[in-house]
């Protein structure tokens, strides 16, 4: 008799699931879609990346469901803190964030699946455990797009010049659209000021903007645009 697999052993001995997202409310309605399927169960909670990386040490969770947007910083980076440290985690990206623009970053960082939240329960746990059978989880609508960016090089109008922003250019461009100052955006990230203000001028640079004007309010629509 074949020995049982790795994710077989898992799915026997249950599945802990690492919930990253800083919408408390959401959080308690993933945690318990989450906690009623079989073999599996919620081993912690977190809304920030330090957090986060505490769990994933005390708690060895078989898979983190990450949001883009977290509390002072981007799950962008928390991805990538993962996969720097080479820790054995499988990560799902879970947000309301344009997958269009951000399902390739988070793949590029070391997610293994990427999934919007007006999708429907049953496919977001469908995801969860593609995921944890070492399957890349993309959803239909979105490899159609990836290979139609492959094969036509064509980019919907709303998206043109955003995918040249670096990750943290972007994360920089969206906490200007929440309207944080230069002083604020260097304190959360822990940058400094003038730092800051190179990633402004970049952007402004990459999207031709004028002005500090047009910035906050090509900025400000992007956010309300993603909801984010």
């Amino acid at each position: 008799m074949k020995p049982p697999s790795k994710s077989e052993n898992k799915a026997a001995k249950g599945c802990k699931v690492l919930l990253v997202e800083d919408h408390p409310m959401f959080r308690e309605h993933l945690g318990n879609l989450i906690n009623r399927e079989l073999g599996m169960s919620v081993c912690g909670e977190a809304d920030n990346i330090r957090d986060a990386m505490r769990l994933i040490h005390e708690t060895s969770p078989d898979i983190a469901i990450v949001d883009i947007t977290l509390r002072g910083s981007s799950g962008l980076e928390l991805i990538k803190d993962i996969k720097a440290q080479k820790l054995e985690l499988n990560v799902l990206v879970l947000s309301m964030h344009d997958e269009e623009l951000y399902a390739e970053r988070a793949l590029r960082a070391g997610a293994k699946g990427y999934i919007t939240k007006n999708e429907a329960s049953t496919e977001v746990v469908r995801a969860i455990r593609s995921v944890l059978q070492g399957d890349v989880y993309a959803s239909r609508r979105m490899t159609a797009k990836l290979l139609e960016r492959l094969t036509r090089k064509r980019v919907a109008p709303d998206l043109a010049g955003m995918e040249t922003l670096a990750d943290r250019e972007l994360e920089v461009f969206q906490m200007l659209g929440r309207g944080s100052s230069t002083r604020e955006i260097a304190q959360s990230l822990g940058l400094g000021e003038s730092t800051v203000e190179t990633y402004r001028a970049r952007i402004k640079e990459k999207l031709r903007l004028r002005s500090a004007a047009e910035l906050y309010l090509r900025a400000g629509q992007w956010v309300r645009d993603q909801g984010a």
